[in-house]
């Protein structure tokens, strides 16, 4: 596929932002993926798949063994951080230390010689000697209290270690903000902060990205408050996860291996065989992180950040040339718009299998990705060694209990599930009906660039974005061959009857939205905003696409109950997570706008381009309400393009906290923004 040919489906916007910044270039958002494509635009970003993997340092997928790893569960009692003998010791308060250190791990990959390799990575753990990635789980009881005092242990003989990636100093950073260019990474140590994702802890807890430290707290973030965070876990039984959250290191620090499962259980949805519920428990609960990576062939990880760099992902001219290394900050390394890696990874393992019995299981799937959207469905392989998905079976039904943030308003019967970046899903698979020794093979029909909605068998979708011969469209394997044990299988979806959505009066409406702009070096730069002119913190009139750096427009009044309308106007699906709070998604629109650009100042004082938008009219007969697998508790929700996205949400503690989009490239480059609950110091 020759570059100037190649049409992204992100072509949607890109004509429009590098025309001249005194011009107001009127844009009308498309709500059809179909009219968007049909957009011819020379601002195109070459994606990851147009590479040519010949003679290149990288791993080849192909070449890497399927199913024949164990995957590790994160639910196992040896996985689990301090395991509890029963429900009495998990009832308990809890206090730990963690670290942040660096470790050589197995993923099962081999060199094309076949010789196993290591692959230097970082984790979370007690002590050096049993850090992991992922973490060891957290798991604990509905408002017992967590106290952990997390460390940053990336030093070696008392140096302090390099990143195991290519770091771009050239934009908004945790060592880039004012009174912190002075320190490096090479002589101060990489900046960490950590975060319990879904967590309603006060904001000196929360993970604040301006909350980070060096390594033995050294150098600590302009809002840094304490070493032991607490987290008191007022908040029901669900499936939440902790990672690293540094100010634009966070892309970084997740893909070297910080994050883990937390695990909040309560009397009904205990874990043990007994529950109330019913609910697959102990070895037959399992939890699973995905992740996709990209790996040398001599096992170190590779993220693309340099141009020449194979499946590199940059910024191109007006013509549609990739920009010489000395236009480019520094000469490179540079942030990349979005990540997509062609090595699946499940509990550090690539393309792992687990044995199980004919019976009910309960699983629990993080995706832990950076950009990549997941859309996931069990079919049986066409034979019990087979490691793809040729002559497989038509999908299986399996049934959604779950979500983010607890159980769901009754189970559905699905045959696929769409996860976006930070998603946790809450299902039970039944293998009881599946053919003694046969293999089921966990299948991905989402695509290997950003999503927009379309998947595969969608007339839609957009193939030519897909890595060559990709391996992304399998996962993992379970292979039926352990026999039934005595442990009674009796698990009944009626039992799931527990979210009843948000119920409090609403207190204000905000219109919030989506856009996509350019840096002062032209890269592509996302952001969120505004959608309709609004006064800040400070009293100033905002309008449009917003950065980290500019006062707060997000001050929601303690206690108060809100409904975010968030309008997305570029051509992709965002994953927009708030923290502190869970919601409620009511319901999705189409609509239409017109797009004017405007200049943006960005942390450093130079300029960019943004946009605000105008004329914004409701699509008639597009109002479609959240169903089924989304009347769940939620920290995650899809945005998808041209449609407003309506969220419910109450916030019941004061401080500062963070929303952002989460997929890893776009929070840290500029796609976050404070927001403040109550009145501001």
């Amino acid at each position: 596929m020759k570059k100037n040919k190649h049409i992204s489906r992100r072509k949607f916007l890109k004509g429009t932002v590098l025309l001249s910044a005194q011009a107001s270039v009127p844009f009308t958002i498309f709500t059809s993926s179909v009219e968007a494509k049909n957009l011819v635009d020379p601002q195109f970003r070459v994606r990851a798949a147009s590479f040519n993997r010949t003679n290149t340092i990288l791993s080849n997928p192909i070449r890497q063994p399927k199913f024949v790893q164990e995957a590790p569960n994160a639910l196992a009692n040896s996985y689990k951080m301090k395991p509890h003998r029963n429900l009495k010791s998990l009832k308990r308060a809890q206090r730990h230390t963690i670290i942040a250190s660096q470790y050589n791990h197995m993923t099962g990959l081999i060199s094309p010689v076949g010789i196993p390799l290591h692959t230097p990575m970082w984790g979370y753990g007690k002590k050096r000697c049993n850090v992991s990635w992922p973490g060891k789980t957290i798991e604990t009881f509905t408002h017992k209290k967590v106290k952990i005092k997390w460390k940053n242990k990336l030093i070696k003989k008392r140096k302090v270690l390099p990143h195991l990636l290519p770091v771009d100093d050239s934009f908004h950073w945790a060592y880039g903000i004012h009174g912190y260019t002075q320190y490096t990474i090479a002589q101060n140590g990489v900046p960490l902060v950590p975060h319990v994702h879904g967590s309603h802890v006060k904001t000196s807890s929360d993970g604040n990205p301006e909350y980070f430290f060096s390594p033995n707290w050294r150098i600590k973030g302009p809002r840094w408050i304490k070493k032991r965070y607490k987290y008191d876990n007022s908040q029901q039984a669900g499936c939440l996860w902790y990672h690293d959250h540094a100010l634009g290191l966070t892309r970084l620090n997740v893909y070297a291996g910080l994050v883990g499962f937390y695990i909040i259980r309560d009397d009904e949805d205990t874990g043990r065989h007994n529950n109330p519920l019913m609910l697959p428990a102990q070895q037959y609960e399992l939890a699973y992180a995905i992740q996709d990576k990209m790996f040398k062939e001599t096992g170190e990880l590779f993220f693309p950040a340099n141009p020449g760099d194979p499946a590199y992902d940059g910024f191109i001219n007006e013509e549609g040339a990739v920009l010489p290394a000395e236009k480019f900050p520094n000469g490179g390394p540079t942030i990349l718009p979005e990540f997509f890696g062609d090595h699946i990874v499940v509990n550090g393992k690539i393309w792992p299998k687990t044995d199980v019995e004919p019976r009910n299981y309960r699983m629990r799937i993080l995706n832990g990705c950076d950009s990549r959207f997941l859309a996931i469905r069990f079919r049986i392989a066409s034979s019990p060694t087979s490691t793809d998905l040729t002559d497989a079976s038509t999908p299986i039904p399996f049934t959604v209990i779950g979500g983010d943030q607890g159980l769901a308003e009754s189970a559905i019967e699905v045959t696929s599930l769409l996860l976006n970046p930070a998603d946790r899903v809450d299902i039970v698979v039944n293998f009881a009906n599946i053919p003694f020794g046969s293999r089921v093979i966990i299948e991905n029909i989402a695509g290997d660039a950003p999503f927009d909605g379309t998947l595969v068998g969608d007339p839609n979708f957009d193939n030519s974005t897909l890595f060559p011969n990709r391996q992304t469209d399998r996962i993992m394997a379970f292979d039926v061959n352990k026999p039934h044990s005595l442990i009674t299988d009796n698990f009944n979806s009626s039992s799931i009857q527990h979210y009843s959505g948000n119920s409090n009066p609403v207190d204000k409406v905000r219109k919030l939205a989506l856009f996509e702009g350019r840096d002062e070096f032209n890269r592509l730069q996302p952001m969120l905003g505004v959608a309709e002119p609004t006064v800040d913190v400070s009293g100033n009139l905002v309008n449009g696409a917003t950065t980290w750096h500019m006062p707060i427009t997000e001050n929601p009044a303690l206690g108060s109950t809100e409904i975010w309308e968030i309008h997305n106007t570029t051509v992709d699906a965002h994953p927009v997570h708030v923290h502190l709070v869970n919601f409620e998604i009511l319901n999705r629109e189409k609509f239409t706008a017109t797009k004017i650009m405007k200049t943006m100042i960005q942390h450093n004082g130079t300029e960019g381009k943004g946009f605000y938008i105008e004329n914004i009219q409701l699509t008639p007969n597009s109002l479609v309400p959240a169903l089924g697998v989304e009347r769940v508790p939620k920290d995650m929700v899809t945005c998808y393009p041209g449609e407003i996205t309506r969220i419910k949400m109450t916030f019941d503690r004061s401080g500062r906290y963070v929303w952002h989009c989460h997929i890893l490239s776009h929070e840290d480059h500029d796609m976050m923004r404070p927001l403040h609950v109550g009145p501001m110091d």
